[in-house]
């Protein structure tokens, strides 16, 4: 960062050339009383500014971005109800290890903590769920703070750092020193490889019959995919994904199985729980990926991966902790590789393979949701950006959409936040303007930022959205159906009112599974309504004309295809159960 200005600046002033000066094109920000000076600095500065239509959209919004592009997403926000409405969006982040930083307005220093008005501990509030955290109380440390929150927000491993600024500090003046270096003292973001740890990786795969790769969304944040297809290339080794690294291997590689976990591909689980030596690759062993961590993986050695070393022995005991960067470790095997055969072990698998396929039950007198993303996935080539929210239709657009490279899809893995899909395909699409970015989404997931509907308008942004409209919440509603007897406790958000799909409970307008009554709310007029094309689909036959017209529109598209509530996510591991348990139909 360099600048000779010697001219007093605002602190607001400051903090926008200082973004600048750290690269950022693109700021998601939402005005407010305590960051109305950002927001008048920012009237002046090259930096796209996005106006999103509720905060909360516009922290997804940086997220996505931040996912798509691989740098750190920028959102920016007042103090109290406007910092309040980013947490959601800042929990996804951590949980997620994706780079963002957020940058709040607060009241004057003189009065935090004296409940005025506006006002919100947001330091203390998200404590839990940030990297790291920042107060600014002089406009001289903006330009060194800022560096160091994108330092910490896009090194070691990434995460989430909020920047709250004072609004007395944003109007303070002073001559800014934009050269001063950061001062982490006690942060090592890249831990030193021991090449002893690689000698012993070596002589573990060596001496193992069934070895398996794990490889989660780490090897994604470290840009490691091209080695890891290498070195699963090269040493002749299975490769199982977690939900947040599909696309670090093409899943039609010959070494791919796919994902694994709860909803993940049934010989991936096996593979993983039968093999003698699993090597975790920037995964962290999360409760959707080993059920009861008791039985996961029981007759293997583990080898773990990674760069966290609060995550090595947290949830699975390893036979071999490597703090490293996941990079370096694939790049030391690969210099020297060695090959085995492992004949009976990819017999096994294949034989686990032609049992156990991805499948689901064709009703061709409904449109449904599997169908869907397979149809889309043949029309795109498998090449678009695919965003879901989070349910039902976020499993079969990771089980059924074809991924060939990484930061193909872009989910909310460890939050699980509704109302993520919609804001995330927008910050997505900005950060990738050549991609088609798809947002799949399902009618209550979509509803909680249906208001981006207007920032993607009049930004002009071409984020196409496929509703697979069940008038449920259809996970839970599953849930309910699989373990408490079908009894509906809040999950019907049509016009039925809470028998739809429960054995001989049929209300009017339903036929005992799928509602027959005009489905609500209406989509596509409200999107029309948003200045935004759209069109329903009830038939299959309606399905790929829709589609084809989705994908040739030059703008933002909705469709709103209506499934119906008939199909489970399935496979199923019942929660706190293991590979063994897997619920198929």
């Amino acid at each position: 960062m360099d600048s000779n200005s010697t001219e007093l600046m605002k602190g607001s002033e400051i903090t926008i050339r200082s973004l600048e000066l750290l690269g950022v094109e693109v700021v998601f920000a939402y005005p407010g009383g305590q960051a109305i000076e950002l927001h008048q600095a920012l009237s002046h500065s090259r930096i796209r500014i996005i106006l999103p239509r509720h905060e909360q959209g516009g922290a997804f919004a940086a997220g996505g971005y931040a996912r798509a592009s691989g740098k750190v997403g920028v959102c920016m926000a007042t103090s109290g109800p406007g910092a309040t409405n980013l947490v959601s969006g800042i929990a996804d982040a951590y949980m997620d290890s994706i780079p963002t930083v957020f940058i709040t307005g607060q009241v004057p220093s003189s009065l935090i903590g004296k409940n005025a008005f506006q006002e919100t501990d947001i330091i203390g509030v998200t404590r839990p769920i940030v990297k790291h955290s920042f107060l600014v109380l002089d406009a001289r440390d903006i330009p060194r703070t800022l560096k160091e929150a994108f330092l910490l927000a896009n090194s070691g491993r990434p995460g989430p750092v909020v920047v709250d600024i004072p609004k007395n500090v944003q109007q303070q003046k002073c001559v800014p020193d934009f050269n001063e270096p950061p001062q982490l003292r006690y942060y090592h973001p890249a831990p030193k490889l021991d090449p002893a740890a690689i000698r012993e990786i070596r002589a573990m795969i060596a001496a193992s019959k069934r070895p398996c790769i794990y490889a989660g969304g780490g090897i994604i944040s470290a840009g490691a995919a091209a080695e890891l297809a290498k070195f699963a290339e090269s040493y002749h080794i299975p490769v199982v994904t977690t939900l947040m690294g599909i696309g670090a291997l093409p899943e039609g590689h010959p070494m791919s199985l796919r994902w694994l976990g709860m909803h993940g591909a049934v010989y991936a689980n096996y593979a993983a729980n039968e093999c003698d030596l699993l090597i975790a690759l920037g995964a962290r062993f999360s409760d959707r990926v080993t059920g009861n961590p008791k039985t996961f993986a029981r007759n293997a050695k583990i080898i773990h991966v990674d760069i966290d070393d609060s995550e090595i022995n947290k949830n699975i005991r390893a036979d071999l902790g490597v703090l490293a960067d996941v990079k370096e470790v694939l790049q030391a095997l690969n210099a020297d590789p060695f090959r085995q055969d492992y004949a009976e072990w990819f017999a096994q698998i294949e034989e686990w393979k032609k049992r156990f396929p991805m499948r689901y039950k064709s009703h061709p007198e409904h449109v449904q949701p599997q169908f869907v993303v397979e149809t889309l996935s043949r029309l795109t080539g498998g090449q678009a950006v695919i965003v879901p929210g989070v349910g039902q239709h976020q499993m079969w657009a990771a089980q059924y959409y074809q991924y060939h490279y990484p930061r193909q899809l872009l989910t909310s893995g460890g939050f699980g936040a509704m109302g993520f899909g919609l804001p995330a395909a927008m910050g997505a699409k900005v950060a990738c303007p050549e991609k088609t970015v798809i947002n799949i989404d399902g009618d209550g997931s979509f509803q909680m930022n249906i208001q981006e509907l207007g920032t993607l308008f009049v930004e002009e942004i071409d984020v196409k959205m496929i509703i697979l409209n069940n008038q449920h919440l259809g996970m839970v509603a599953q849930w309910e159906d699989r373990f408490y007897n079908h009894n509906r406790g809040n999950t019907v958000l049509g016009r039925c009112k809470g028998s739809c799909g429960t054995p001989g409970k049929n209300c009017e307008g339903c036929d005992g599974g799928r509602c027959t009554g005009v489905p609500y709310p209406d989509f596509v007029t409200i999107a029309r309504g948003f200045g935004i094309p759209g069109r329903d689909v009830f038939t299959r036959e309606e399905l790929i004309p829709a589609l084809e017209e989705m994908l040739a529109s030059k703008g933002a598209f909705l469709l709103d295809v209506h499934t119906g509530y008939e199909d489970h996510v399935l496979p199923m591991i019942p929660p706190g159960g293991d590979y063994t348990k897997i619920i198929m139909e």
